[in-house]
């Protein structure tokens, strides 16, 4: 089983989750050419993928999903509510309703030899989702794009091998940054987005001896910075109450514009 993150950030997100028969995109908030450069550092073409999970409607999650979907007719899985907000989005262009596969939150469904299980997140969407994918006994789950996590985000990311989770901004960058000040209480709300910190926490909750990789994800380019996020999140998990230290575990950080090392488990 592989994860790997074609590209990751607050400007597109879209990642690969695959095993030697089964392949699949989480998102696609990139061009279809910029989507297709990265399957093809896989070894890979649109014509593979067997499916694209949608967690929700914003654009950084769906910018090249319309080009993407047409040009290989790709089922599409998705919650209704973002099946929904899609369909009103003029700028998409047409696609196929047969291709859309509804999916509903902690209900598993397959895709060949891959099973998912979709997961609510507290996001100002239609019905955000972030997904668990497992392959026999291997687990992964990419999570983004939540304001807050609870008991129940913890236990449905309990047990992973690998997990590409959010570390969106660091609090006082984006409150002395640029954004104005709407836009910062969306960010910070509890359906805005992970901080470094908020991050770091809610992975001291799930750490366990099998954790093989850390992916830090949909870092925002105005106020953050991979190193900040990075260093942010080892603090987080060396001095909260866990058994473990950082240096324990694989963290890297999502890169924003290119493919990400290859996560292989």
């Amino acid at each position: 089983m592989r994860m790997c993150s074609i590209a990751s950030g607050s400007s597109g997100n879209c990642i690969y989750v695959g095993s030697d028969a089964t392949h699949l995109l989480i998102d696609v908030g990139i061009s279809g050419k910029r989507t297709e450069a990265g399957l093809e550092e896989l070894g890979l073409s649109g014509r593979d993928l067997d499916g694209i999970l949608i967690t929700h409607e914003h654009a950084d999650h769906i910018s090249g999903l319309g080009v993407l979907a047409r040009k290989y007719e790709i089922p599409l899985y998705a919650t209704r509510g973002t099946i929904n907000a899609i369909g009103k989005m003029k700028n998409m262009g047409n696609i196929d309703p047969e291709l859309w596969v509804e999916v509903r939150e902690d209900q598993r469904f397959t895709i060949k030899d891959l099973s998912i299980n979709p997961m609510r997140i507290s996001h100002d969407a239609d019905q955000p989702v972030a997904y668990r994918i497992s392959y026999g006994s291997k687990r992964v789950a990419v999570c983004t794009d939540l304001g807050e996590y609870n008991d129940y985000t913890v236990e449905c990311l309990k047990g992973l091998d690998a997990i590409l989770l959010e570390a969106n901004h660091d609090v006082n960058m984006l409150q002395v940054g640029p954004y104005p000040y709407p836009l910062k209480q969306r960010i910070l709300g509890s359906r805005g987005h992970l901080s470094n910190e908020n991050s770091g926490r809610l992975l001291s909750r799930i750490l366990h001896d099998g954790l093989k990789y850390i992916s830090l994800g949909h870092l925002s380019q105005e106020n953050n910075l991979p190193e900040l996020a990075y260093e942010t999140v080892r603090m987080e998990i060396t001095l909260g109450e866990n058994p473990y230290k950082a240096e324990d575990f694989q963290i890297q950080v999502a890169r924003r514009s290119e493919i990400s090392p290859v996560m292989v488990i």
